[in-house]
């Protein structure tokens, strides 16, 4: 319901134009009713309203007076309707020329205050929309240069809404415990604790609201959203950076109610160098698998090597490293089998056996990228996070290790072939033909035989875009099509191209194609 205030000094105005019309019935409800400008001035200073209908003329401050104020001080953005007798025209005039949408002669008629209302409903709704719009706009475009995708983004768009200054990071932000059992009300869903997460973000760091990202990427946890820190954001409130981004986690864990972990990217200068930050902070997120818990992880401070007053086996882990190189697999084992011999008969401890999975995660990592510059080190952890190697080294798991070893070396070998064109090929047929079904990497790399974070890393190269980015579009592509070509409704499209929740449909379709489905229709209809 739209809310509209009424403000007339006469009694019998105010109560005429309440029951002049179903205001109900035109989605309007009468928020409140004053007799002069001054209060009605103090009741916009702390209510949302949509429309104003005030008389011009009124004792301690006119409707002119109104307005000019609320204009002038920005205290509200609602619509104004000045009510005026005939010998009062020249004030209806100087009010139009104040910025007011229209105006009303006594005595009121129904039909002309009808026609009022639907304009001021039509206007608040198309301006309403012009701001999705554009919120989807500057989403798509910050997704872009988070993703690396230049020239893809509309940088010219990006510095003018967004309020950035050297200094940056992407911090990912991820509900990580159970709910605060003082709360009230049920557990929610996933999708519905990202919805919360996000609002309370934006409601805590207000004009800087357009920086949170809700919608980040398909392969982070359905339960995150992402942030862009800039160094303004702290030395506005006199606060140091690890001030700042403290004091956001407290702040938004209240207002949740829930346990939060920060995955703080790495520090850059400007933010067109932002896409380093956030590739960062997807490594981060799976190296904390492999660390204690705590609420912010800095990538900083987790790459460093704490290696001081600890036992490394750098000469067993080395030879292992290079075992795993060559791809001999009875090697392989000859070397797991040493390394945990020597574990166990030093009776390492829990940091020191911490201290060298860490040396061995990232030689393993540092090997795939000098195989390939362009691999992507964040799909490398996840290959080792889903082998579940951390968990097998801790508990002692000769044949658990070996195992990975073996899957990594012939990893690397396929990093060291020519790409296979062939396969590539197969993958785009099966996106081509069963876009509405449930791909995955894993699900294509199992039917072709070669390893799915590689077969990421091979479709990314080959079309400049993840393979899931490829499968939304072809999604999206496909439903405009229908949509052009079909009067079927559009939730039957969603669905027919893949999409069971139409939301998510719908704020996919504006990221890709600027505007709405319906909107798209009736545009090239």
């Amino acid at each position: 319901m739209l809310k509209v205030l009424l403000v007339d000094d006469e009694a019998v105005i105010l109560q005429g134009l309440q029951v002049l019309i179903n205001w109900e019935a035109e989605g309007y409800e009468i928020a409140a009713l004053c007799k002069d400008g001054r209060e009605a001035l103090e009741y916009l200073r702390t209510h949302h309203v949509d429309l104003v209908i005030a008389d011009v003329m009124m004792p301690v401050m006119t409707g002119l007076e109104l307005l000019d104020t609320v204009k002038r001080e920005h205290i509200s953005e609602a619509s104004f309707v000045i009510l005026s007798g005939y010998g009062e025209f020249a004030f209806a005039q100087q009010a139009l020329r104040l910025g007011c949408m229209d105006y009303l002669l006594k005595p009121i008629e129904k039909d002309q205050l009808l026609a009022i209302l639907r304009r001021s409903s039509n206007a608040t709704e198309n301006a309403l929309m012009e701001q999705k719009y554009e919120q989807a706009y500057l989403t798509r475009n910050l997704i872009a240069l988070l993703y690396g995708k230049e020239p893809g983004a509309d940088m010219a768009f990006l510095r003018k809404h967004l309020r950035l200054s050297p200094g940056l990071r992407y911090i990912e932000i991820e509900a990580a415990g159970e709910p605060d059992p003082s709360a009230e009300g049920d557990t929610v869903e996933s999708g519905e604790l990202r919805e919360q997460l996000y609002q309370s973000c934006c409601k805590i760091l207000e004009a800087d609201a357009s920086h949170c990202v809700m919608e980040i990427s398909p392969t982070r946890a359905n339960t995150a959203i992402g942030f862009l820190y800039c160094d303004h954001m702290a030395a506005d409130r006199g606060l140091t950076e690890a001030q700042y981004i403290r004091q956001l986690y407290r702040q938004l864990g209240v207002a949740v109610q829930r346990e939060l972990r920060f995955l703080v990217g790495r520090r850059v200068q400007d933010v067109e160098q932002i896409s380093a930050s956030y590739e960062s902070a997807g490594i981060l997120r799976n190296l904390v698998a492999f660390r204690a818990s705590k609420p912010i992880y800095w990538y900083e401070q987790e790459l460093q090597e704490q290696t001081a007053g600890s036992v490394l086996l750098r000469q067993e882990l080395d030879a292992l490293v290079e075992a795993v190189e060559r791809g001999e697999h009875m090697l392989i084992e000859q070397k797991v089998d040493l390394l945990f011999d020597r574990m166990q008969s030093g009776g390492m401890k829990h940091r020191d056996i911490n201290i060298n999975f860490n040396y061995l995660l990232f030689r393993l990592v540092h090997l795939a990228s000098s195989l390939d510059g362009e691999a992507n080190q964040e799909e490398i952890l996840q290959l080792i996070s889903d082998g579940s190697v951390e968990q097998g080294f801790r508990r002692g798991s000769r044949n658990h290790l070996t195992r990975f070893a073996w899957e990594y070396a012939d990893y690397l070998g396929q990093l060291r072939r020519s790409e296979p064109s062939g396969i590539l090929k197969n993958i785009e047929r099966e996106i081509r033909e069963n876009y509405a079904e449930n791909l995955s990497l894993q699900s294509l790399g199992k039917k072709y035989y070669i390893n799915s974070s590689y077969l990421g890393q091979i479709f990314r190269k080959a079309y400049g875009q993840s393979f899931r980015d490829y499968l939304t579009m072809q999604r999206i592509n496909e439903a405009a099509h229908l949509l052009l070509q079909t009067d079927r409704k559009i939730g039957d499209i969603a669905e027919s191209v893949g999409y069971r929740d139409i939301d998510y449909f719908i704020s996919r379709f504006i990221e890709i194609k600027g505007c709405t489905p319906s909107r798209y229709r009736k545009s090239r209809s």
